[in-house]
């Protein structure tokens, strides 16, 4: 196939083009600034508010894998237009150049859109592919981790100086990032049933406590931390705390901060990827080592 990829010098997307170019895909991937060389790849500059760009990237494509997004933004207009309004543009350009099909990448989050600004933007992005009139695909990752993963390598770090902070008592499901790669290329082939809703995971039945999930890290680092469950008020308090001493840069949001204190971030069986498509290959305690391993190796950790 040709793969059209937005998304793709983030976390996910490197892996999924990385995926693709090792299945012979052809991809066109999307790029703010200009990229080193790589085969089975043409970089396209721009963003999703450049529709010149837009037309190029789907061009001769046979399929749109979507997985740019915005996870973190100072005000809800921030999260509109990262989220939804990126989406419509890429809607546009895959309807406007032909392509039927569309691989939506959303998030856990679109199915509580009242718990946080960046949840809300994303059920509405859902709500505009369901209305596209492709062949969509829209994928809702839970927690995704592995190799070059910034976002929960903060979490390792902590298991390995042996204390681990946890929201309150709740569970979620989570997923290594080589099955997600999968799971979009296989979602992408012209052969794939559409319009479907996948909440996908590592095959856990009712995922891990968050305290099981902690002791997962320790293990992966080589230590038995102790695990402190944090009250959801504490973390607002933080979350304000890391606002004004950086600003903009704040990793722990106001927004953030709700969708940690959420209970129940565990995917909906009745949701499950049909199993002769996709299933997962990676069991969580084996990439939790496997990814503290590449951390070490590259001195994050």
């Amino acid at each position: 196939m040709k793969l059209a990829i937005t998304g793709g010098t983030g976390f996910v997307g490197s892996h999924v083009i990385d995926a693709a170019t090792a299945g012979g895909h052809q991809v066109a991937a999307l790029a703010r600034r200009d990229m080193p060389g790589k085969d089975g790849v043409t970089w396209v500059r721009g963003d999703l508010e450049k529709s010149s760009a837009l037309r190029a990237l789907v061009d001769g494509a046979d399929a749109v894998i979507h997985i740019a997004g915005v996870i973190n933004a100072p005000d809800a207009a921030g999260f509109e237009r990262g989220n939804a309004g990126g989406t419509l543009a890429m809607l546009a350009a895959a309807t406007a150049g032909g392509v039927r099909r569309f691989v939506h990448v959303s998030s856990l989050a679109a199915r509580e859109p009242k718990l946080s600004l960046y949840g809300s933007s994303k059920a509405r992005a859902e709500e505009l592919v369901r209305r596209s009139g492709l062949d969509w695909s829209i994928v809702r990752p839970p927690a995704v981790y592995g190799p070059g993963d910034k976002e929960t390598l903060e979490l390792f770090r902590m298991a390995k100086r042996g204390l681990v902070v946890i929201p309150p008592d709740g569970r979620l499901s989570v997923i290594h990032v080589g099955d997600v790669a999968q799971l979009l290329l296989s979602l992408a082939a012209p052969s794939a049933p559409a319009n479907m809703v996948i909440e996908a995971d590592d095959g856990r039945p009712r995922g891990w406590s968050h305290r099981e999930f902690a002791r997962l890290l320790g293990d992966a680092v080589g230590t038995r931390p102790a695990i402190v469950s944090s009250p959801a008020i504490l973390l607002r308090l933080a979350a304000r705390t890391d606002r004004l001493l950086r600003g903009r840069r704040a990793k722990l949001t106001p927004d953030r901060a709700a969708y940690f204190s959420h209970p129940d971030w565990v995917v909906d069986p009745a949701l499950a990827c049909p199993p002769d498509l996709w299933q997962p290959r990676i069991a969580t305690p084996d990439g939790l080592k496997q990814t503290a391993a590449w951390y070490r190796a590259e001195g994050w950790l």
